[in-house]
Protein backbone atom coordinates (compact mmCIF):
# COMPACT_ATOMS: atom_id res chain seq x y z
CA UNK A 1 0.00 0.00 0.00
CA UNK A 2 1.44 3.36 -1.01
CA UNK A 3 1.74 6.03 1.61
CA UNK A 4 2.87 9.61 1.79
CA UNK A 5 6.13 10.25 3.65
CA UNK A 6 8.72 13.02 3.72
CA UNK A 7 9.96 12.14 0.26
CA UNK A 8 6.50 11.84 -1.38
CA UNK A 9 4.58 8.70 -2.30
CA UNK A 10 6.36 5.52 -1.38
CA UNK A 11 5.63 2.05 -0.05
CA UNK A 12 5.52 0.91 3.54
CA UNK A 13 8.46 -1.22 4.60
CA UNK A 14 7.86 -4.96 4.39
CA UNK A 15 6.61 -6.60 7.56
CA UNK A 16 6.46 -10.39 7.78
CA UNK A 17 3.22 -12.17 8.56
CA UNK A 18 4.64 -13.52 11.81
CA UNK A 19 5.58 -10.02 12.96
CA UNK A 20 2.14 -8.68 12.00
CA UNK A 21 0.48 -11.37 14.07
CA UNK A 22 2.77 -10.73 17.02
CA UNK A 23 1.93 -7.03 16.96
CA UNK A 24 -1.75 -7.82 16.59
CA UNK A 25 -1.68 -10.24 19.53
CA UNK A 26 -0.35 -7.52 21.82
CA UNK A 27 -2.96 -5.03 20.63
CA UNK A 28 -5.77 -7.57 20.95
CA UNK A 29 -4.70 -8.41 24.51
CA UNK A 30 -5.05 -4.76 25.46
CA UNK A 31 -8.44 -4.48 23.78
CA UNK A 32 -9.73 -7.72 25.31
CA UNK A 33 -8.78 -6.53 28.76
CA UNK A 34 -10.86 -3.39 28.31
CA UNK A 35 -13.97 -5.02 26.89
CA UNK A 36 -13.85 -8.19 29.02
CA UNK A 37 -13.98 -10.65 26.11
CA UNK A 38 -11.23 -12.91 24.89
CA UNK A 39 -10.25 -12.70 21.23
CA UNK A 40 -11.78 -15.24 18.83
CA UNK A 41 -9.29 -15.65 15.97
CA UNK A 42 -10.08 -17.46 12.73
CA UNK A 43 -7.71 -20.40 12.41
CA UNK A 44 -7.64 -22.55 9.29
CA UNK A 45 -5.42 -25.60 9.71
CA UNK A 46 -6.19 -27.53 6.54
CA UNK A 47 -4.50 -27.09 3.19
CA UNK A 48 -6.09 -26.53 -0.18
CA UNK A 49 -8.14 -23.81 -1.80
CA UNK A 50 -11.33 -24.22 0.16
CA UNK A 51 -11.86 -22.11 3.28
CA UNK A 52 -14.85 -24.06 4.64
CA UNK A 53 -15.89 -27.71 4.57
CA UNK A 54 -19.51 -27.88 5.84
CA UNK A 55 -22.66 -26.95 3.96
CA UNK A 56 -23.17 -23.64 5.79
CA UNK A 57 -19.56 -22.51 5.53
CA UNK A 58 -19.16 -23.53 1.90
CA UNK A 59 -22.53 -22.09 0.87
CA UNK A 60 -21.57 -18.76 2.50
CA UNK A 61 -18.28 -18.60 0.59
CA UNK A 62 -19.85 -19.78 -2.68
CA UNK A 63 -22.48 -17.07 -2.35
CA UNK A 64 -19.78 -14.38 -2.04
CA UNK A 65 -17.87 -15.71 -5.05
CA UNK A 66 -21.00 -15.71 -7.19
CA UNK A 67 -21.12 -11.90 -7.37
CA UNK A 68 -18.91 -10.01 -9.81
CA UNK A 69 -18.83 -7.01 -7.48
CA UNK A 70 -16.75 -9.09 -5.07
CA UNK A 71 -14.78 -11.32 -7.44
CA UNK A 72 -11.71 -9.12 -7.95
CA UNK A 73 -11.22 -8.41 -4.24
CA UNK A 74 -11.81 -11.82 -2.70
CA UNK A 75 -8.54 -13.63 -3.64
CA UNK A 76 -6.34 -11.46 -1.39
CA UNK A 77 -8.85 -11.96 1.39
CA UNK A 78 -8.37 -15.73 1.14
CA UNK A 79 -4.62 -15.27 1.63
CA UNK A 80 -5.15 -13.06 4.66
CA UNK A 81 -7.58 -15.39 6.40
CA UNK A 82 -5.39 -18.42 5.68
CA UNK A 83 -2.27 -16.92 7.23
CA UNK A 84 -4.14 -16.10 10.44
CA UNK A 85 -4.47 -12.35 9.92
CA UNK A 86 -8.08 -12.32 11.20
CA UNK A 87 -7.12 -12.24 14.85
CA UNK A 88 -10.62 -11.64 16.22
CA UNK A 89 -14.09 -12.18 14.74
CA UNK A 90 -17.44 -11.93 16.53
CA UNK A 91 -20.88 -12.50 14.99
CA UNK A 92 -24.02 -10.87 16.40
CA UNK A 93 -27.50 -10.08 15.08
CA UNK A 94 -26.99 -8.57 11.64
CA UNK A 95 -23.42 -7.59 12.43
CA UNK A 96 -19.84 -8.88 12.21
CA UNK A 97 -17.02 -7.15 14.07
CA UNK A 98 -13.41 -8.17 13.47
CA UNK A 99 -9.79 -7.15 13.85
CA UNK A 100 -7.34 -7.86 11.06
CA UNK A 101 -3.57 -7.72 11.33
CA UNK A 102 -2.07 -5.71 8.49
CA UNK A 103 0.57 -3.00 8.55
CA UNK A 104 -1.48 -2.01 11.59
CA UNK A 105 -4.34 -3.63 13.46
CA UNK A 106 -7.45 -2.69 11.48
CA UNK A 107 -11.06 -2.75 12.61
CA UNK A 108 -13.61 -4.20 10.20
CA UNK A 109 -17.38 -3.95 10.58
CA UNK A 110 -19.85 -5.74 8.30
CA UNK A 111 -23.61 -5.21 8.47
CA UNK A 112 -25.99 -7.80 7.02
CA UNK A 113 -29.57 -6.64 6.44
CA UNK A 114 -32.29 -8.59 8.21
CA UNK A 115 -33.90 -11.11 5.93
CA UNK A 116 -37.27 -9.89 4.69
CA UNK A 117 -40.13 -11.64 6.44
CA UNK A 118 -41.99 -12.51 3.23
CA UNK A 119 -38.92 -14.17 1.76
CA UNK A 120 -38.29 -16.09 4.98
CA UNK A 121 -41.88 -17.34 5.04
CA UNK A 122 -41.51 -18.60 1.46
CA UNK A 123 -38.41 -20.55 2.45
CA UNK A 124 -40.23 -22.03 5.47
CA UNK A 125 -43.18 -23.02 3.29
CA UNK A 126 -40.98 -24.72 0.71
CA UNK A 127 -39.17 -26.68 3.44
CA UNK A 128 -42.33 -27.83 5.23
CA UNK A 129 -42.16 -31.53 6.08
CA UNK A 130 -38.66 -31.93 4.62
CA UNK A 131 -36.43 -31.24 7.64
CA UNK A 132 -36.43 -33.90 10.33
CA UNK A 133 -34.43 -32.31 13.15
CA UNK A 134 -32.53 -29.22 14.22
CA UNK A 135 -29.32 -31.24 14.42
CA UNK A 136 -29.73 -32.36 10.82
CA UNK A 137 -30.44 -28.78 9.75
CA UNK A 138 -27.32 -27.36 11.40
CA UNK A 139 -25.16 -30.19 10.08
CA UNK A 140 -26.51 -29.68 6.59
CA UNK A 141 -27.68 -33.30 6.49
CA UNK A 142 -30.60 -32.52 4.21
CA UNK A 143 -31.98 -33.64 0.90
CA UNK A 144 -30.74 -32.06 -2.30
CA UNK A 145 -34.10 -30.35 -2.77
CA UNK A 146 -33.93 -28.64 0.63
CA UNK A 147 -30.30 -27.59 0.16
CA UNK A 148 -31.24 -26.06 -3.17
CA UNK A 149 -34.04 -24.07 -1.51
CA UNK A 150 -31.76 -22.75 1.24
CA UNK A 151 -28.97 -21.76 -1.18
CA UNK A 152 -31.18 -20.43 -3.98
CA UNK A 153 -29.49 -17.25 -5.35
CA UNK A 154 -32.72 -15.24 -5.45
CA UNK A 155 -35.08 -16.82 -2.93
CA UNK A 156 -32.71 -18.56 -0.51
CA UNK A 157 -31.22 -17.51 2.82
CA UNK A 158 -27.89 -16.02 1.75
CA UNK A 159 -27.46 -12.25 1.35
CA UNK A 160 -26.99 -10.38 -1.92
CA UNK A 161 -24.39 -7.57 -2.23
CA UNK A 162 -27.08 -4.92 -1.70
CA UNK A 163 -27.79 -6.47 1.72
CA UNK A 164 -24.14 -6.18 2.80
CA UNK A 165 -22.47 -2.97 3.96
CA UNK A 166 -18.87 -2.94 5.13
CA UNK A 167 -16.32 -0.63 6.66
CA UNK A 168 -12.60 -0.91 7.42
CA UNK A 169 -10.27 1.47 9.24
CA UNK A 170 -7.49 0.93 6.67
CA UNK A 171 -6.63 3.68 4.11
CA UNK A 172 -7.73 1.61 1.09
CA UNK A 173 -10.40 3.53 -0.85
CA UNK A 174 -12.17 0.38 -2.12
CA UNK A 175 -15.49 -0.66 -0.59
CA UNK A 176 -14.15 -4.18 -0.16
CA UNK A 177 -10.51 -4.06 0.81
CA UNK A 178 -8.48 -7.21 1.46
CA UNK A 179 -9.20 -6.91 5.17
CA UNK A 180 -12.97 -6.92 4.61
CA UNK A 181 -12.61 -9.82 2.17
CA UNK A 182 -10.64 -11.76 4.79
CA UNK A 183 -13.39 -11.16 7.36
CA UNK A 184 -16.11 -12.32 4.96
CA UNK A 185 -14.20 -15.54 4.36
CA UNK A 186 -13.63 -15.75 8.09
CA UNK A 187 -17.40 -15.83 8.58
CA UNK A 188 -17.56 -18.91 6.36
CA UNK A 189 -14.85 -20.61 8.41
CA UNK A 190 -16.65 -19.72 11.65
CA UNK A 191 -19.92 -21.21 10.35
CA UNK A 192 -18.12 -24.55 9.98
CA UNK A 193 -17.83 -24.70 13.77
CA UNK A 194 -20.96 -22.76 14.75
CA UNK A 195 -23.59 -22.98 11.99
CA UNK A 196 -26.30 -21.57 14.29
CA UNK A 197 -24.58 -18.17 13.99
CA UNK A 198 -25.81 -17.96 10.40
CA UNK A 199 -29.39 -17.58 11.62
CA UNK A 200 -28.25 -15.04 14.22
CA UNK A 201 -26.61 -13.04 11.45
CA UNK A 202 -29.72 -13.18 9.25
CA UNK A 203 -31.99 -12.50 12.25
CA UNK A 204 -34.39 -15.39 11.70
CA UNK A 205 -35.41 -18.32 13.93
CA UNK A 206 -34.17 -21.63 12.54
CA UNK A 207 -36.70 -23.59 14.60
CA UNK A 208 -39.48 -22.25 12.37
CA UNK A 209 -38.15 -24.52 9.64
CA UNK A 210 -39.04 -27.43 11.92
CA UNK A 211 -42.24 -26.25 13.62
CA UNK A 212 -44.03 -25.71 10.32
CA UNK A 213 -43.65 -29.40 9.57
CA UNK A 214 -44.41 -30.79 13.02
CA UNK A 215 -46.84 -28.37 14.67
CA UNK A 216 -49.96 -30.16 13.40
CA UNK A 217 -48.86 -33.59 14.60
CA UNK A 218 -47.73 -32.27 17.97
CA UNK A 219 -50.95 -30.36 18.61
CA UNK A 220 -53.10 -33.38 17.73
CA UNK A 221 -51.11 -35.64 20.04
CA UNK A 222 -51.21 -33.04 22.79
CA UNK A 223 -54.99 -32.69 22.61
CA UNK A 224 -55.55 -36.44 23.00
CA UNK A 225 -53.11 -36.69 25.89
CA UNK A 226 -54.87 -33.85 27.70
CA UNK A 227 -58.20 -35.66 27.64
CA UNK A 228 -56.71 -38.88 29.00
CA UNK A 229 -54.94 -37.11 31.82
CA UNK A 230 -58.11 -35.29 32.84
CA UNK A 231 -60.04 -38.55 33.14
CA UNK A 232 -57.30 -40.22 35.14
CA UNK A 233 -57.06 -37.31 37.55
CA UNK A 234 -60.81 -37.28 38.07
CA UNK A 235 -60.88 -41.00 38.88
CA UNK A 236 -57.92 -40.67 41.23
CA UNK A 237 -59.35 -37.72 43.19
CA UNK A 238 -62.84 -39.13 43.71
CA UNK A 239 -61.93 -42.80 43.92
CA UNK A 240 -64.47 -43.80 41.31
CA UNK A 241 -64.45 -45.51 37.96
CA UNK A 242 -65.69 -43.25 35.19
CA UNK A 243 -68.17 -44.80 32.79
CA UNK A 244 -69.41 -42.45 30.09
CA UNK A 245 -73.17 -42.25 29.57
CA UNK A 246 -74.61 -42.06 26.08
CA UNK A 247 -75.74 -38.53 25.21
CA UNK A 248 -79.30 -37.59 26.17
CA UNK A 249 -81.14 -36.37 23.04
CA UNK A 250 -83.39 -34.15 25.21
CA UNK A 251 -80.38 -32.17 26.44
CA UNK A 252 -78.70 -31.23 23.17
CA UNK A 253 -75.93 -28.67 23.56
CA UNK A 254 -75.41 -29.36 27.29
CA UNK A 255 -72.64 -31.30 28.89
CA UNK A 256 -73.34 -35.03 29.35
CA UNK A 257 -73.00 -36.09 32.97
CA UNK A 258 -70.92 -39.17 33.77
CA UNK A 259 -72.27 -42.16 35.64
CA UNK A 260 -70.01 -43.10 38.50
CA UNK A 261 -69.76 -46.44 40.25
CA UNK A 262 -68.27 -46.47 43.77
CA UNK A 263 -64.93 -48.24 43.88
CA UNK A 264 -63.33 -47.19 47.15
CA UNK A 265 -62.16 -44.22 49.17
CA UNK A 266 -59.87 -41.46 47.89
CA UNK A 267 -56.24 -42.18 48.64
CA UNK A 268 -54.99 -40.86 51.98
CA UNK A 269 -58.35 -39.35 52.94
CA UNK A 270 -61.27 -40.26 55.19
CA UNK A 271 -64.50 -41.16 53.50
CA UNK A 272 -67.05 -38.36 53.57
CA UNK A 273 -70.80 -38.85 53.95
CA UNK A 274 -72.51 -39.04 50.61
CA UNK A 275 -76.03 -38.11 49.81
CA UNK A 276 -77.62 -41.10 48.15
CA UNK A 277 -80.95 -41.14 46.41
CA UNK A 278 -82.79 -44.42 46.73
CA UNK A 279 -86.02 -45.59 45.12
CA UNK A 280 -87.91 -48.83 45.47
CA UNK A 281 -89.14 -50.92 42.63
CA UNK A 282 -92.52 -52.64 42.66
CA UNK A 283 -90.78 -55.77 44.00
CA UNK A 284 -89.17 -53.78 46.85
CA UNK A 285 -85.59 -54.16 45.62
CA UNK A 286 -83.19 -51.24 45.40
CA UNK A 287 -81.88 -49.77 42.20
CA UNK A 288 -78.10 -49.28 41.82
CA UNK A 289 -77.03 -46.17 43.71
CA UNK A 290 -76.04 -43.07 41.77
CA UNK A 291 -73.86 -40.33 43.28
CA UNK A 292 -75.43 -36.93 43.14
CA UNK A 293 -73.12 -34.10 42.17
CA UNK A 294 -72.01 -31.72 44.91
CA UNK A 295 -73.45 -28.25 44.90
Amino acid sequence: MAWYGDGGWSFRPYVSVAEKRARAAKAIARIAKKRGRAAEPVLIQRRGRGIATTFWGKAWCDNLERYMDFANRLPRGRTYVRNGSVVDLAIARGRVEARVAGSELYTVTVHIAQMKRARWRRVVTRCTGRIGSLVGLLRGELSGEVLAVLADPKEGLFPAPREITMDCSCPDWADMCKHVAAVLYGVGARLDAKPELFFTLRQVDQTELLSSATAGAVSRAGAGAGKRIAAEKLADVFGIEIEAEPPDPTRVGKRTRARATPSGRPRGAQAKPREIRRSKSSAGSRRPTTLRGRT
